[in-house]
């Protein structure tokens, strides 16, 4: 890790995950730093390098960021993870390299924060974007919607502002893909902590840098993610109606064979209505364990982040000794370059 350390805690941390963005980071730091600086709020921002080949921690180094190194490309998840392990701000905020989420809309979410625990910003339709991007998103979204219970203006947007103790608590959850935003949605509404949406037009990214999301491999990974954290949190929104469409093709099938065949209803109508309430009953236990886990751990999120808290009151000022939280991202011998 190379910070530009400063005896005060910082208000916000700005966490940019890059890999190959050297172009982008140019061009967006500077304005990230004056958009900050306007508003009078103490800040660090931090790019994490994910194994990049084109110089982006150069780059981002010059421009004053503290700079986070990957020896090797673990994926921009895992980016963000170490962005937010080492982000001193109580407020953080998450944003792309390639310029499609644009800095002067910054102050907006964090103003959101004082009301909520995460604002999201959510691209609009007069966005630049692909017309499949746009169609996988819908469904994305409104899936989304079902499992939280409420709507999910925009699921896989990567720039938001989250408080910090928030994100700290879910970090353990969080995938090391492009998934990311995906699961930290899902887990902060299902965890019962508040969340909006800020509409933001989301530009053309900038000239030279290109998306490293592969719609179909990245596409199957979100609904899995979905999926996974729904299990988690909410088990019935998922075995319920799988127990009740089981249970009517069982149904249906036996009224079909009696009815239209004018046969005997047989043992394959028996057996799905048999499996249809061993769904319904495994559902209904996983949400018992779910509901436990939830008990437990969010006490205890609590008590740890109110400990932590009162050790960073005791802190005298220049003390750079580890923070009861996280783990220091290993440094690499000889970075920055001299």
């Amino acid at each position: 890790m190379h910070q530009r350390t400063s005896p005060e805690k910082p208000q916000v941390s700005v966490i940019i995950p890059a890999r190959n963005e050297a172009r982008g980071i140019q061009s967006i730091l500077p304005r990230i730093r004056k958009v900050l600086k306007d508003t009078g709020r103490s800040h660090e921002i931090i790019v994490v390098d994910d194994g990049s080949t084109d110089g982006s921690a150069d780059t981002a180094w010059k421009a004053g960021a503290t700079v986070l190194c990957h020896p090797y490309n673990i994926g921009n998840g895992a980016a963000v993870k170490t962005g937010i392990r080492n982000a001193r701000g109580a407020l953080l905020v998450m944003l792309d390299a390639d310029g499609q989420h644009p800095p002067e809309e910054i102050p907006a979410l964090l103003d959101l924060l004082e009301t909520y625990h995460m604002a999201v910003g959510a691209r609009t339709s007069g966005s630049e974007s692909s017309l499949h991007r746009n169609l996988a998103n819908r469904f994305y979204n409104r899936f989304a919607s079902y499992v939280c219970g409420r709507k999910i203006d925009d699921l896989t947007s990567g720039f938001r502002a989250i408080r910090a103790g928030v994100a700290k608590e879910f970090i353990s959850l969080l995938p090391n893909t492009f998934s990311y935003p995906t699961t930290i949605t899902l887990a902060t509404v299902r965890s019962g902590y508040s969340l909006t949406y800020l509409p933001i037009k989301s530009p053309q990214r900038v000239e030279g840098t290109r998306s490293n999301i592969r719609l179909f491999r990245d596409g199957v990974r979100f609904l899995l993610i979905i999926f996974k954290i729904t299990t988690l949190f909410s088990p019935l929104k998922i075995f319920l109606p799988a127990s009740a469409l089981t249970f009517l093709a069982g149904l249906g099938y036996g009224l079909f064979k009696i009815f239209v065949l004018h046969g005997r209803y047989g043992p394959t109508s028996q057996m799905l209505m048999v499996f249809a309430v061993l769904i319904f009953l495994i559902g209904l236990v996983s949400e018992q364990i779910a509901q436990l886990r939830f008990d437990r751990s969010i006490p205890f999120a609590g008590e740890r982040n109110r400990r932590h808290t009162d050790l960073e009151k005791q802190r005298e000022p220049g003390d750079d000794t580890p923070r009861p939280e996280g783990h220091e991202l290993p440094l690499i011998s000889g970075w920055p370059k001299k």
